[in-house]
């Protein structure tokens, strides 16, 4: 006990203190600024040999197979996700699992990358030989350009480091960082050669806010049919005012004879024409509703209603037509905050 209370004087009675403000502040900047320039320092690397690792994975008729172990293992399947999600169909495979069986996920016109600081990782190593014997391509990412997979890769990438964040100089930081950095560098050059696109983007997170945002239509959430509040020319204005209580959407469409939208009567023309004298029940809608009222294609994707919506103060009701005009739906602020567009 003597000797722990000497080696920390935070630690009473076994119970650890409040740690040393200014300590952990100081350390922490440390390693965000040892990390920050691992990165950096990965700028200057770059040329023929990442072209030449871009090429080949661009010219990849099979898959990307991800492979490292220990912390490079986590680094390899948050690339292998990366890539899969931005337009390189792309997959982990764990180094141990590889040769008892998994060695058979891997063929000829695959592209393998295999991750390790080292560059000497046993696991990655002794998997060389049988990747090649596959047929397939090999793209190291690793510290030393001298180790064993970097010589054995078809095209190595740099991603050494000077030195690690860890204050103790053993858990890899700096290194994981670089190298997965170099991974993100790797997928957005990728990306963008071939032609990736938000929409390309959306289509493979169908599940997620920014899908939801890319792939529904208009035509996905409007209300249409009966639900579709409606009058025609001529109706009464107490004709209007039940259409717009029966369908709840606070205003109904007023269409013609040939059913395009000549004009919106909303909750707000209702209370307009009630802050006039008389009486006016009989009176025709035409009179009172909004003519040329903002509308939207069923095509459109659900979020450009909100961008119409905002354009334009309390507006919260969008009718939705053809390219003639005729109306087809409508639909309400609630109906994109139910499809979770909003």
């Amino acid at each position: 006990m003597i000797v722990q209370a000497q080696r920390d004087d935070n630690v009473h009675d076994g119970v650890r203190g409040p740690p040393d403000a200014a300590r952990a502040v100081a350390l922490a900047r440390d390693v965000l600024r040892t990390e920050a320039a691992a990165i950096l320092a990965l700028e200057a690397r770059l040329g023929t040999s990442f072209v030449a690792a871009v090429g080949l994975l661009l010219r990849c008729r099979g898959r990307v197979v991800v492979s490292g172990i220990g912390k490079s293992g986590h680094v390899a399947r948050k690339l292998a996700a990366t890539l899969a999600s931005t337009g390189t169909p792309a997959f982990f495979v764990h180094a141990a699992e590889a040769s008892h069986g998994d060695l058979g996920m891997i063929a000829a016109d695959d592209v393998v990358i295999m991750l390790s600081n080292s560059g000497e990782t046993d696991e990655l190593t002794l998997l060389t030989p049988h990747v090649k014997r596959q047929g397939a391509r090999l793209v190291a990412i690793t510290g030393n350009e001298h180790s064993a997979l970097a010589q054995a890769a078809d095209v190595h990438l740099d991603a050494g480091v000077d030195a690690e964040a860890c204050p103790l100089g053993l858990a890899p930081m700096a290194s994981t960082t670089a190298a997965l950095a170099l991974g993100d560098a790797l997928a957005a050059a990728l990306l963008d050669a071939r032609g990736f696109s938000t929409e390309d983007f959306a289509r493979a997170h169908p599940g997620g806010a920014l899908g939801r945002r890319l792939l529904t239509r208009v035509c996905d959430v409007m209300r249409s049919g009966a639900d579709v509040p409606r009058v025609t020319l001529g109706a009464t204005l107490a004709e209007a005012v039940v259409e717009m209580s029966g369908k709840g959407m606070g205003m109904t469409a007023v269409v013609d004879d040939a059913g395009r939208v000549a004009g919106i009567f909303t909750d707000g023309d209702l209370r307009r024409v009630l802050e006039r004298a008389g009486d006016f029940r009989a009176a025709k809608v035409d009179s009172v509703m909004t003519r040329g009222p903002r509308s939207i294609g069923p095509l459109a994707l659900a979020i450009e209603c909100v961008e119409r919506m905002e354009a334009a103060p309390k507006v919260t009701q969008l009718l939705v037509v053809d390219d003639h005009g005729v109306l087809e739906g409508a639909l309400h602020l609630h109906d994109l905050f139910r499809a979770r567009v909003v």
